[in-house]
C-alpha cells in the first residue's frame, strides 16, 4: 500500500513539475490579450499655454488646454479581420479632442489603430487611419507588450505619421509601482492639416491654398508598468507652428499651440489603481503559480522518495527488534 502512494505521489510532482514551465511559457504567452472591447478615456492638459486666435491668427497666453482621448475597442470589425489575419486582432478607434479654456473645440483627430492582442504588433488591414487618411504602421502606439524589456521600443507618432525609436531611459517608483521610463524626440516636422478647424469653412485645402504649412515637434515621455505593458502616466512638450503663405501675413510663422500636456491628477488614480490589478493578473500566471507549481511538484517528490525508502526497510531487522529472547532449561 505505501508503494502505491509513493507511485502516485510521484506522478503528480511529475505533472506539477510539468505544468510549472508550460503555464509560463506556453499558457501566458496564449491566455494573456488586450480585450477586444475595452473601452478607456483619458484627459490631459497644459497649462499657462500659447494657443492660436484664428480669428486674429495671433497667438496668445491662455490659461488651460485641455486635450480628451478616448479608445473604443470595435469587436465586430476585429472579429471580422480575425478571421483573414488567423489571430486575434484587437480595433482601437481612437479620437484626441483638444478645447480651449472656454470649452470651444480647437482640433479632433480621430484614429483606427489595428494590432495583435497579444503581442501589440500592428495588424495591417482595411480601416487603418489617421484623421481619414490611410496609414501603415510600424512599431507601437499607446501600449507596450506584456512583459516590457528594457530597451528601446519603435513608437508610431499619429502626428507626423512616422515611426521613431522611444528610448528606455531607466527604472523609476511611480505611487508605489516599478516602472520603465521612455522617452522620444520628434524634430521639427512638417506635417498635415487636421481635417477639422475650429472656424467655420476653413478647410486644410483652403490653408494650403495659401501656402502656409503646418510644423510640429514634440518630447514624449511614458511611465511604463512592465508586467502589463501598461503607461500609468505620460507627458508631453508639444509645440506647432503654421508657417510661410499669405495666411499670415508678412509673418514668418506663427506658434499654433504650445505647452507641457500631462495626465491630470484623478485620470492618473484611476490608472494606477487599473494597473496595480491587472499586473496581479500577470504576476499570477508568469510568478505566483509556476513557482508554486514547481515547489509543490518537488515537496510531492520528496515525499515519494521517504515513502519508497520506508518501504525498502529489511523486514528482518524489525523481526529481530521484536522477537523474544528464548529460554534454556536444563
Amino acid at each position: 500500500m505505501r508503494r502505491k502512494a509513493g507511485l502516485v505521489l510521484l506522478a503528480l510532482a511529475v505533472f506539477f513539475a510539468a505544468l510549472s514551465p508550460l503555464l509560463r511559457w506556453y499558457a501566458f504567452p496564449r491566455l494573456a490579450k488586450v480585450p477586444a472591447n475595452q473601452y478607456q478615456d483619458m484627459v490631459l492638459e497644459a497649462k499657462d499655454a500659447t494657443l492660436l486666435d484664428y480669428a486674429t491668427m495671433r497667438a496668445k497666453k491662455v490659461s488651460k488646454v485641455t486635450i480628451v482621448q478616448t479608445l473604443k475597442g470595435d469587436v465586430e470589425a476585429s472579429e471580422r479581420i480575425e478571421e483573414s489575419a488567423g489571430r486575434d486582432v484587437v480595433v482601437w478607434d481612437g479620437l484626441s479632442y483638444v478645447v480651449g479654456p472656454d470649452g470651444e473645440m480647437v482640433s479632433e483627430i480621430p484614429e483606427r489603430y489595428i494590432f495583435d492582442a497579444h503581442t501589440q504588433d500592428p495588424v495591417h488591414a482595411t480601416g487603418e487611419m489617421v484623421d481619414g487618411d490611410p496609414v501603415r504602421r510600424q512599431g507601437i502606439e499607446f501600449k507596450w507588450p506584456f512583459l516590457t524589456e528594457k530597451r528601446d521600443y519603435e513608437y508610431f507618432d499619429a502626428q507626423a505619421r512616422v515611426t521613431a525609436p522611444i528610448h528606455y531611459k531607466g527604472t523609476q517608483d511611480f505611487r508605489g509601482l516599478e516602472v520603465y521610463y521612455f522617452e522620444q524626440t520628434i524634430p521639427w516636422t512638417k506635417v498635415r492639416i487636421p481635417k477639422t478647424l475650429p472656424v467655420e469653412g476653413l478647410t486644410p485645402e483652403a490653408v494650403a491654398g495659401t501656402g502656409t504649412t503646418r510644423w510640429y515637434t514634440t518630447v514624449r515621455k511614458f511611465w511604463v508598468e512592465p508586467l502589463t505593458g501598461a503607461p500609468v502616466y505620460g507627458e508631453e512638450l508639444h509645440r506647432e507652428e503654421l508657417r510661410g503663405g499669405t495666411l499670415l501675413g508678412d509673418r514668418d510663422k506663427v506658434t499654433a499651440f504650445a505647452g507641457h500636456v500631462k495626465m491630470r491628477e484623478d485620470y492618473i488614480d484611476h490608472t494606477v489603481d487599473l494597473v496595480k490589478s491587472n499586473r496581479t493578473l500577470v504576476l499570477l500566471m508568469t510568478s505566483y503559480l509556476p513557482w508554486g507549481f514547481l515547489a509543490l511538484g518537488l515537496s510531492l517528490l520528496t515525499l515519494s522518495l521517504y515513502l519508497e525508502v520506508r518501504g525498502h526497510r529489511p523486514a528482518g531487522r524489525a523481526a529481530t527488534e521484536t522477537e523474544e529472547p528464548s529460554t534454556v532449561s536444563a
